[in-house]
């Protein structure tokens, strides 16, 4: 039965409804597939009357106990994106077996946030990412398959632009999947991340990595465990600039403010974090810490970091609760963010500054007592990685240089035909603009005869062409013509 068929009938429609219930219950399935699509297509696009999309409707509800799945997948690949289409029919192939169902978790507009949820909490893997692929995706359904949807889905949502994933939903897939590298390498392809979920991605990839180098024995779990820490906080220094730079929440205090409040609920908001972050330039990072560990207005922790030489910043560095010890070096570092200012490369504000640590070692240098040994231990870790960092530019920039530089040799050293390989194109174009050039001259020069006199008499040879502007024959023939 086509769709031709079904349709010719007009008011006999219900006639052939009840002939292709009775033909259904002897035809082939690939048959009853045939036709039960033909009906899907009638009930949507033919020209029915009331009884007659009733008596359609009766038939489609009917062929959902097909025992076949090709027939019921016909039928949810004809109904799939319908807007008219019988919802309980459509929720009910649905809740059917993935390879029926996903046509229209995919795709159907008739499905609900709630049908969705249901059908992913009962839905295999398959079933989870048809519903993860929709377009449309709401933040009530990401967030139900942020909590029990499987890495697939999960990395179908992930790679989902117009999905709508909330920050709590990102949290959660990064708690749930903190080992699995594809799920964190799908996370991080996302362009709306917040920096509280870069973090806990970078957290989760700085650890496993740890945990690999402890495991195989290449260094001591001690070590491994300060160069995590290390790299986690230059991680998270670097985040937090590139969020207040891209203004992710149109305001860098608010974007610092709500790190710095993950960072503390997460337990990385440490003094040696805040010391470095304001030995990097980064002072918005420094005084959210001081609102978030105070309860302070940005506005009154700013007025009071503005003078830190008065008793108002000792009193809000206490209240803050952070080490007596590193005071002066907190008051040192703001000193040299006065004076020398945050430095100037392009990644100010994530990298650790030498002229600030220099400033605050000499601040700090007469200091005495086991909390100043540890002070200034951290402080001489800062300047020996502010070093490295440095030297690192310094080779790459005269690398770099010193390519550029070998590459311009090469291209004024080389010869006529070695230079026609390096740039075909370009070199044959300018020795056409030459050859014309020269034949234009040639137009404008005086007669032979006045060249034959002039070798006789000055014995010079009369100007030519150079050899290899004659190397390809079409240019020879085109500088003749």
């Amino acid at each position: 039965m086509s769709f031709a068929q079904v349709t010719r009938y007009g008011s006999g429609f219900v006639m052939v409804i009840e002939k292709f219930l009775v033909w259904a219950q002897s035809a082939s399935p690939e048959a009853r597939a045939e036709g039960v699509y033909s009906l899907a297509q009638a009930y949507l696009y033919a020209d029915l009357s009331g009884a007659d999309r009733r008596m359609a409707e009766v038939s489609m509800t009917a062929m959902l106990d097909d025992p076949n799945t090709c027939v019921r997948q016909a039928m949810s690949e004809a109904l799939a994106s319908a807007l008219d289409a019988p919802r309980h029919v459509v929720v009910a192939l649905a809740n059917d077996h993935s390879s029926i169902a996903c046509p229209l978790l995919k795709r159907s507009p008739l499905l609900s946030d709630s049908d969705l949820i249901d059908c992913a909490s009962m839905g295999d893997a398959i079933a989870q990412s048809a519903i993860a692929m929709r377009p449309d995706l709401s933040s009530f359904v990401c967030a139900a398959l942020a909590e029990i949807g499987g890495r697939e889905a999960v990395i179908t949502m992930a790679v989902n632009d117009a999905a709508d994933i909330s920050e709590g939903s990102l949290l959660r897939i990064a708690d749930r999947f903190q080992q699995d590298a594809e799920v964190r390498e799908a996370l991080l392809l996302r362009s709306d991340l917040t920096p509280a979920v870069r973090t806990v991605l970078v957290t989760a990839a700085a650890k496993a990595l740890s945990d690999f180098v402890a495991t195989c024995g290449w260094i001591a779990p001690e070590r491994a465990e300060r160069v995590t820490r290390d790299a986690r906080e230059k991680a998270t220094i670097l985040i937090a600039a590139d969020a207040s730079a891209d203004g992710l929440t149109g305001d860098g205090c608010l974007s610092s403010r709500h790190l710095v409040a993950h960072l503390r609920k997460s337990g990385q908001l440490t003094a040696g974090l805040v010391l470095r972050a304001l030995l990097s330039g980064n002072r918005s990072l420094f005084e959210a810490a001081l609102c978030e560990l105070t309860g302070l207005p940005a506005t009154r922790v700013g007025g009071l970091v503005a003078h830190w030489r008065g008793t108002g910043f000792e009193a809000i560095y206490q209240k803050a609760h952070l080490p007596e010890a590193l005071l002066p070096a907190f008051r040192a570092a703001i000193s040299a963010l006065h004076e020398i200012g945050p430095w100037t490369k392009d990644d100010a504000s994530a990298r650790l500054s030498r002229p600030l640590i220099d400033h605050v070692l000499a601040a700090c240098a007469e200091m005495r007592g086991a909390q100043a040994g540890k002070l200034l231990a951290l402080l001489r870790r800062f300047e020996a990685e502010a070093a490295r960092e440095e030297a690192r530019d310094m080779v790459q920039s005269l690398v770099a240089e010193s390519l550029m530089a070998e590459s311009l040799v090469a291209q004024f050293s080389a010869e006529p035909e070695d230079m026609l390989d390096l740039a075909p194109h370009v070199e044959l174009d300018l020795m056409v603009v030459a050859a014309e050039d020269s034949v234009a001259a040639l137009d404008h020069a005086p007669p032979v005869e006045i060249f034959n006199d002039s070798m006789e008499n000055e014995s010079s040879a009369a100007p030519t062409f150079p050899d290899y502007l004659f190397a390809d024959f079409e240019l020879r023939e085109r500088i003749a013509a």
